[in-house]
């Protein structure tokens, strides 16, 4: 997992070969005035969910894991909690992987939360099971799928 803020993406994107595209994409475009869904970047290996969510309880929240795709999280509005746990210590199966939609839910709880303002982002890998849009409100983000 790694969390950072925009202005500091340069120092990550050498770590995937499509991470320059996305935050290239991300922070020449005014996501938060953009229209809600889907915004494919290339295909099935670089897309953006726009997405608006009403946050949900810590208690409420589960964790969730992804085999196929690297997840960037970043916020645009509101404040948002992500919990953490290694997939290494997950123990209560919830929901068994869907390869179509590419995620698992376990029910553990997370070891430890971070909390995200706008402008910051959260990569989290298929190591990182992650617990995202805990929030007391609503909450403006962009998720990008990196394919593996």
């Amino acid at each position: 997992m790694i969390l950072s803020t925009l202005e500091n993406s340069a120092r990550i994107e050498s770590l995937h070969p499509l991470f320059k595209i996305a935050f290239n994409y991300i922070k020449t475009q005014d996501l938060l005035n953009t229209d809600l869904g889907r915004i494919e970047l290339d295909g099935d290996n670089l897309f953006i969910n726009n997405s608006e969510v009403d946050g949900l309880r810590k208690e409420d929240q589960i964790l969730e894991v992804h085999q196929k795709y690297i997840d960037i999280h970043v916020l645009l509005s509101g404040e948002e909690t992500v919990g953490w746990l290694p997939t290494s210590e997950l123990q209560t199966l919830k929901t068994s992987y869907q390869d179509d939609k590419d995620y698992a839910f376990y029910s553990d709880k997370p070891a430890t939360y971070v909390t995200m303002r706008p402008g910051d982002f959260l990569i989290v890998y298929p190591e990182d099971a992650h617990a995202p849009i805990i929030s007391s409100g609503k909450i403006r983000k962009a998720i990008v799928k990196v394919k593996l």
